[in-house]
């Protein structure tokens, strides 16, 4: 047969028998999805006491069609699904209708997540999904097959990581192995955040308008008459420390239930073929991979409280993490941890006997960075006093009160935080690593790669240029995209960028001789 004649001969199909399919329990999770709505029903009954209208009925129908369809949307994919893993690529076949092809080379491979709802776990499935770095959005975007087996979703992905390596010709590395694990002592951090107490204000929220939309008061509900006629003659004063202090509790409680789910079961460990992996959940397990030669740094977040309680969050500053909602999410190396802790794990990432972020020799910034955030501290308390006092001229004395109580309270709080805002301010260049810290409410410190740094952006408002200072912008292909150094002088900021990546801004920098110059 001639060169020619084999060329033209028509692709064969593959062996059936190579293909894998999606788990057939995954019928019984399509099935799951319409008790919700039933328990919607029954739960919408009690808190009726048995009474339902017109607008009850519609809407629980709407939930009911809708879970329906998805259901009916659910079972068409499994039965259309398929996958299979070659020696250089992973090919996903889907569709009844409108069917897709997906292939992805083996070496474009980023990440292989895994992740499994109750639902999923109960049913002994779980979703995979493979990443290649770029947004869900795009053609060349990664694969996702949702609803196989567990046993068979780690098959997979160890075959994946296994022809990754090969690919790569990489070898496994002594230092692999768990990095850090779960200890229970962390849950001390978990209430110090303000997300559990602002979780209590969406989940009032979403009830409310979920009863509005049927057409129920809550006002008008037995367990609130019943709450106005032991509570309705107490002090104004009384009922507000109360509630407030209601509100912290739940929060609190809130947020620790939150802590438990998200990190039970957390690990963090280096695999073969130079990779992190991320294990943590406990209704909704997760499994996250970063590739290590995709790092190009850590980011120490301290929140405020969780600052003064001496822990840290630490985070990747990796690429191919996905968009700015899945790096959020995907970035995450450990719980709020010990801040010791967290410099420890970061410079096992690093690779670095000493993590970066630890070291306290960063070059402080100008007093002008402190006078502009007491200037803003001040401006703040002057409108907030002013948006009191001067209607309070027209309508009544007692806001004219509530404005100058208001400043003398507000004054101290504001400078306090403009102090610690620039007591914060830091930067500079050690190792490999261009490091920089900011912010008071939630302190930062990220230390950046500098071979990771692409270029620069130097911006400067009205009250910098008047006060010498410009924001240095470090660029990278990985986390958030930009870094921040703020309000550095623009000299010690164009000398750090010189310095950090030579010759990047050299041909736009101007140097004037000084005076010992000839």
């Amino acid at each position: 047969m001639s060169p020619d004649a084999a060329a033209v001969q028509p692709r064969t199909e593959p062996d059936a028998e190579s293909w894998g399919r999606l788990n057939p329990r995954l019928v019984l999770v399509n099935l799951s999805v319409v008790a919700a709505p039933l328990a919607l029903y029954g739960a919408t009954h009690l808190v009726t006491g048995g009474q339902v209208n017109l607008q009850v009925l519609i809407t629980l129908g709407s939930f009911l069609i809708t879970c329906l369809v998805i259901a009916g949307i659910s079972l068409m994919r499994l039965l259309t699904t398929r996958y299979r893993l070659t020696g250089d690529r992973v090919e996903v076949h889907k569709g009844l209708l409108f069917r897709s092809h997906r292939s992805v080379p083996v070496d474009r491979i980023r990440s292989v997540d895994l992740t499994a709802n109750p639902l999923h776990r109960v049913f002994g499935l779980t979703s995979l999904e493979i990443g290649t770095g770029e947004s869900s959005e795009s053609a060349g975007a990664g694969l996702t097959l949702e609803g196989i087996a567990k046993k068979d979703a780690d098959r997979l992905r160890r075959r994946l990581i296994e022809s990754r390596r090969a690919g790569h010709g990489l070898t496994a590395d002594e230092a692999d192995g768990p990095i850090s694990a779960m200890d229970w002592a962390w849950l001390r951090y978990a209430p110090l955040t303000v997300w559990g107490v602002g979780g209590v204000f969406i989940a009032v929220g979403t009830v409310y308008r979920t009863l509005h939309e049927m057409k129920i008061n809550p006002l008008e509900l037995g367990i609130v008459q019943d709450i106005e006629d032991r509570f309705g003659s107490v002090p104004l004063w009384f009922g507000i420390l109360v509630t407030v202090l209601l509100i912290v509790l739940i929060g609190v409680i809130g947020s620790t239930v939150t802590f438990i789910e998200g990190w039970s079961g957390y690990r963090l460990e280096r695999e073969d073929g130079g990779m992190f992996r991320v294990r943590r959940g406990m209704m909704i397990t997760r499994s996250v991979t970063i590739e290590e030669r995709r790092l190009r740094g850590v980011e120490v977040a301290e929140p405020l409280l969780l600052r003064w309680a001496g822990g840290a969050r630490l985070k990747a500053v990796a690429s191919g993490l996905g968009d700015e909602e899945e790096n959020s999410a995907r970035s995450r190396l450990t719980p709020p941890v010990p801040h010791a802790l967290a410099l420890t794990v970061a410079a096992d990432v690093l690779a670095e006997k000493r993590s970066p972020t630890a070291l306290a020799e960063l070059a402080g910034h100008p007093r002008a960075a402190l006078r502009r955030r007491i200037n803003l501290a001040v401006g703040t308390v002057a409108l907030i006093a002013a948006a009191l006092v001067v209607p309070g001229l027209w309508l009544t004395p007692v806001l004219v009160h509530a404005g100058w109580i208001a400043a003398l309270v507000l004054l101290p709080v504001l400078l306090a935080h403009a102090y610690d805002a620039y007591r914060n301010l830091g930067h500079g260049i050690h190792g490999r690593y261009l490091v920089t810290r900011s912010g008071t409410f939630a302190r930062r410190t990220v230390a950046l790669q500098r071979e990771g740094v692409i270029g620069w952006s130097i911006t400067r408002s009205v009250f910098q240029r008047r006060a010498g200072l410009l924001t240095l912008g470090a660029t990278t292909a990985a986390g958030e995209g930009v870094y921040k150094v703020r309000d550095v002088a623009v000299s010690d900021g164009l000398a750090l960028a010189e310095r950090a990546v030579p010759e990047v801004l050299g041909q736009f920098i101007e140097r004037r001789p000084g005076p010992g110059d000839d």
